[in-house]
């Protein structure tokens, strides 16, 4: 169960996000601030009393704009904490995608919030800080399912048949590579998301970038790795560029912007694109 903060200088948004935040059985409490300053006492009042399970805080659910610091400043400042939070960024602005990403922040939510939506950044947010509280073993040689992870996938050159062993309350689903859209970093961990939903598996980001290279996955962003042949379409706000993938809005990073580019127009004229 979740302890969490909301965070939003307008009371109509703030009283609906701690509404819907009310409403999730795996929120056990939900508590709002009004701007950063009060959210930073508040957290830190719980780090300082992390011994108490009453006090402590799991999540934060962060506002972008608001007066003084804003929310990207805070999580900067949160950053900084022995133990931090997970963050969710809570914003009607698309802009902020890649700094919000670059925070390493758990989902970015776009305004107006819709209740389907929140529980995905929810049920993201559960994940991570479960996985952050309960280390997984030691991991045994080869591809062996543990819990909502596999404790290795094989370094070998990616088969065109290989699939992706994830137990789930003791079923075991083999999820074929060619049904991943895209899958998002959590430290140690990865989210394979596929049409159907997302699995949480114990191997990092950059493991899968060298594996599934060749088969046409590109990391767009430290905390994305995209299936080429899932790119929807291309979006520009601002300067800041993101793809749309399996219906989701997903920021690229400076860095990483021309080349994806680049690919996409080799894979349109029919280019070779490692798959």
């Amino acid at each position: 169960m979740l302890r969490v903060l909301a965070v939003d200088d307008e009371p109509p948004a703030l009283e609906e996000l701690l509404y819907l935040l009310r409403a999730d059985p795996r929120i056990e409490q939900a508590e709002g601030a009004a701007d950063a300053t009060e959210a930073l006492r508040r957290i830190s009042r719980a780090v300082e009393e992390a011994a108490d399970a009453e006090s402590r805080l799991d999540v934060v659910f962060l506002d972008i704009d608001m007066p003084g610091l804003n929310g990207l400043d805070t999580a900067r400042l949160l950053a900084g904490f022995a133990r931090p939070l997970a963050i969710v960024f809570v914003t009607a602005h698309e802009g902020f995608a890649v700094q919000a990403f670059d925070l390493k922040a758990v989902d970015y939510v776009l305004k107006p919030v819709r209740r389907e939506r929140l529980a995905e950044a929810v049920r993201r947010a559960s994940e991570l800080v479960t996985a952050v509280a309960s280390p997984p073993a030691q991991p045994a040689p080869g591809p062996v399912a543990v819990g909502h992870s596999i404790s290795e996938v094989p370094s070998a050159t990616a088969p065109s048949d290989e699939v992706i062993p994830v137990e789930l309350g003791g079923l075991t689903r083999f999820i074929p590579v060619d049904q991943v859209l895209y899958a998002e970093a959590h430290g140690d961990y990865a989210r394979l998301y596929t049409g159907s939903g997302s699995h949480l598996v114990r191997i990092s980001l950059s493991a899968l970038e060298e594996r599934w290279g060749p088969r046409g996955f590109v990391r767009i962003h430290r905390r994305h790795l995209v299936a080429l042949r899932a790119v929807q379409e291309l979006q520009t706000e601002s300067g800041n560029l993101t793809v749309r993938v399996g219906g989701e809005l997903l920021a690229v990073s400076r860095r990483n912007t021309r080349e994806l580019r680049e690919l996409l127009v080799r894979r349109a004229r029919g280019g070779a694109t490692g798959e």
